[in-house]
């Protein structure tokens, strides 16, 4: 990692974190005989594995703006710090979601959406690439990964203090996150259109 420079290391370090938070999750603690601690907060009971989680996810996710705004400010964008990028996200969020809709914390349909939109998304990406057409991040896209930042940790932090007063707001921006993604990859999926089905030729008649 010496020769990386800050935002690629940055990256790495957040990979690091996600690969942790998905094996935090996943270790079956009780049958190791591991019991977290569990709070009271009014009527919510707080497991703290979930708590922990949820930091880890907050810096992570913080983490990704902040090594995006280095390597624009910087000019230090890498074709490294692309895939590494792209690498760290799917691990943090799709693994994430897939992990908690396995604990039956959120509805299945949400990384089932995300997942196929990434795929579309992703496909798009290197169609446009190809022909050398850079496809850039729309508006909603950003505003899905605000809305999903937001609703993951909410939802790992039990919706507090929002919860105290029966207001979903971890569930609402979940719903919201599905919706833009679907949104974004119709976006994406009509910018590329004309490298996906590309207009045949006429060869003309002599």
């Amino acid at each position: 990692m010496k020769n990386m420079n800050l935002p690629n290391k940055i990256t790495i370090v957040r990979i690091i974190l996600s690969v942790l938070i998905i094996v935090m999750m996943l270790i079956p603690w009780y049958s190791l005989g591991v019991e977290w601690p569990v709070y009271q907060v009014g009527n919510v009971q707080v497991d703290l594995k979930y708590i922990i989680v949820g930091i880890l996810f907050l810096v992570a996710s913080l983490s990704d703006f902040l090594d995006g705004y280095l390597a624009r400010k910087n000019n230090q964008v890498t074709d490294f710090g692309k895939v590494a990028d792209a690498i760290a996200d799917k691990i943090l969020v799709n693994g994430l979601l897939i992990v908690l809709a396995y604990e039956r914390i959120i509805s299945i349909i949400i990384p089932v959406v995300i997942i196929t939109r990434d795929i579309v998304v992703d496909s798009c990406k290197m169609i446009s690439g190809n022909h050398g057409k850079v496809v850039a991040a729309s508006i909603m896209g950003k505003l899905k990964t605000i809305c999903m930042m937001c609703g993951v940790t909410l939802t790992l932090f039990y919706n507090l203090p929002f919860e105290l007063i029966n207001f979903p707001l971890a569930d609402l921006f979940l719903i919201a996150a599905t919706i833009l993604s679907v949104v974004s990859g119709c976006q994406y999926y009509y910018n590329s259109r004309e490298f996906l089905f590309p207009k045949e030729e006429k060869v003309a008649k002599k």
